[in-house]
């Protein structure tokens, strides 16, 4: 746990009470502060308060008034669509409005640093789609090479929930836009912007507020250096702001699988299935992929150029990181390959939650068998079409079922409601060397309580056939 500085001694409002506000409330009491946590669901309430958390109705003023500062939950609009009613009494009121990850760096660094050879250091990893498995592969490079790390944020611990930094320790956090739009102290030595696609609009007000959000970690931040990817405009924009604020470009390492990055600067591109790496107009390394990956897609290669010039950029070699690729195993529910049936491939990617994403999983698959649908996002699913070659048969599953099928027209396809149908379906109709993907370019939240239960839902139908 990472005991809260600056609020001993006050009262401090915790709205929402999942693992982030759980893991708040019970830092700030470390701190020597007086936490007032609510939730708006009695269920969640209930459970709150039996794992030792106290419950103050913030609904009510008289609580709400005594709060110094109050920390909001990633789930809770503090903006748009529109405020949350407590947030916005909490606006009127001229409470500041603030959250975990903001605490989290102001509280993380102590004055018995100071006694370190080597201080921790925290990286930062954004972007719309990969930061779970980029995260995790950072992870996973530090550990094999003995180097001390722990992951958290939008991924596994909640931030607060993670141990005091020690001797030579890197904190890999995942942030969404949630997390880095509201937070007041953004203070990474390393942050990483992955990709760029339209998602969260509502939340953000449209896609220049998502941008916007994302950009926080970078330009309020102040990280010693920067990993950018170059595949999308927003992030040429992106690096070409910090390198205006930096005025130098060698702590900006830019990464692309689209083009050949060369010049003088520090770039990592993938040419052909190799990794390169290119610094002070050389090249430095090629990595073979092709080789060294043990799980699937293009997109992964992506993943992989951060990674490895996030660990570069931390004092790694290239050969120690290339050691380490080939043991990661990739993350559950994003393309994860579950097995063959009758020489049919099962692919579960129920973490493609946008049509970016599910766009990337088409390109790393042939002769697909696509189950698609959910709570339908902005973009729909007409930003795919026309849909890849690669896709034999669409079968169309949750609410946005009907909306779907307007937008496919005479594209082959079948509405099939629920997982369990569209499963049954694409196993009948295909054959040895096909690909049944769940892919879903929507949300969970119509038919599942999230990605993973729908993941788990469709790695279970396959075990049954």
């Amino acid at each position: 746990m990472i005991p809260v500085k600056g609020y001993k001694d006050c009262f401090v409002g915790v709205l929402g009470l999942g693992m982030t506000g759980i893991a708040t409330a019970r830092a700030l009491e470390s701190g020597g502060a007086f936490p007032l946590s609510w939730d708006d669901d009695q269920s969640v309430r209930e459970k709150a308060e039996k794992s030792g958390i106290d419950i103050f109705d913030l609904n009510n003023d008289i609580i709400l008034s005594k709060v110094s500062v109050l920390i909001v939950s990633p789930g809770i609009p503090h903006l748009y669509p529109e405020p949350h009613p407590i947030v916005f009494k909490a606006l009127k009121k001229g409470i500041v409005i603030d959250n975990d990850i903001s605490l989290f760096f102001r509280s993380f660094a102590l004055e018995s640093w100071s006694q370190f050879q080597v201080v921790p250091k925290v990286v930062c990893v954004t972007g719309s789609n990969g930061k779970s498995t980029t995260t995790s592969l950072i992870e996973h490079i530090l550990f094999e090479n003995h180097v001390p790390v722990e992951s958290g944020g939008n991924i596994g611990k909640a931030v607060l929930d993670l141990k005091p930094g020690i001797e030579g320790e890197v904190k890999v956090l995942e942030i969404s836009s949630y997390q880095a739009e509201l937070a007041r102290s953004l203070q990474p030595d390393l942050a990483v912007f992955l990709n760029f696609s339209q998602d969260h609009s509502e939340r953000h007000g449209g896609k220049g507020g998502y941008l916007a959000a994302k950009s926080r970690l970078f330009t309020m931040g102040g990280p010693d250096k920067c990993v950018i990817g170059v595949d999308e405009t927003e992030g040429l924009f992106l690096s070409n702001v910090i390198r205006e604020q930096l005025l130098n470009a060698e702590p900006v390492i830019l990464f692309s699988v689209n083009s050949i990055l060369k010049g003088s600067s520090w770039n990592i591109f993938v040419n052909k299935g190799f990794l390169v790496e290119w610094r002070n107009g050389r090249q430095v390394t090629s990595i073979d992929l092709r080789k060294k990956i043990n799980f699937s897609g293009n997109h992964n290669y992506q993943n992989i150029c951060a990674a490895y010039a996030c660990c570069r950029s931390l004092g790694l070699s290239p050969k120690k990181i290339e050691a380490t690729l080939k043991s990661f195993r990739g993350l559950p529910h994003r393309s994860q390959i579950i097995g063959k049936k009758r020489g049919i491939l099962f692919v579960n990617d129920s973490k493609a939650t946008n049509c970016s994403a599910a766009a990337k999983s088409l390109g790393s698959f042939q002769n697909i068998h696509w189950i698609v649908g959910g709570k339908e996002k902005y973009p729909g699913i007409e930003s795919l079409i026309p849909i890849n070659e690669r896709v034999k048969m669409i079968y169309l599953i949750g609410s946005s079922e009907r909306s779907f099928s307007k937008k496919l027209g005479e594209i082959k396809h079948m509405k099939c409601q629920t997982l369990a149908k569209a499963v049954d379906a694409a196993f009948k109709n295909s054959e040895p060397g096909d690909t049944i993907l769940l892919a879903p370019a929507c949300s969970s939240f119509d038919q599942f309580r999230s990605f993973e239960e729908r993941g788990n839902k469709f790695i279970e139908l396959f075990e049954k056939i």
